[in-house]
């Protein structure tokens, strides 16, 4: 069973699940295929818009490579979650190594215009440890 991460802020609660994609990595070029799926939900009272994202990739090649991701909504949307419900979605990333980790946060408004941070916990990318699974 893949490994899970998550963590609550402010009412809404990120859980990704990474994955490896060996089919699609070639280790022999430093180019290591990563899945993973996120699922954001309101465990709050109020409704909250993802407005959105920052993402920070650590790449474990030689002393670790860090880069960071910015950009509008998630998968080119900015989804209204109400109360109870879930958005959940899937992307990848591309390591030149075959460990690192990503973390980040989504920006959010609520209805009467208060902004806040939903922060992703860190969760470990492992290409050796998918074996194990």
């Amino acid at each position: 069973m893949p490994a899970f991460y998550y963590r609550i802020t402010d009412g809404i609660r990120i859980t990704v699940r990474p994955a490896f994609l060996p089919g699609q990595s070639r280790p022999s070029l430093g180019h290591f295929v990563f899945a993973y799926t996120v699922r954001i939900e309101n465990v709050g009272q109020v409704p909250a818009q993802l407005l959105s994202r920052l993402w920070r990739i650590h790449d474990s090649v030689g002393l670790g490579e860090d880069h960071e991701v910015e950009g509008e909504g998630v998968v080119g949307e900015q989804p209204r979650i109400e109360p109870g419900r879930i958005h959940q979605y899937q992307s990848y990333c591309i390591l030149k190594s075959p460990s690192g980790f990503m973390e980040g946060h989504y920006q959010f408004v609520r209805d009467d215009g208060t902004k806040f941070l939903a922060f992703i916990p860190r969760f470990d990318l492992d290409a050796a440890g998918a074996d194990r699974h």
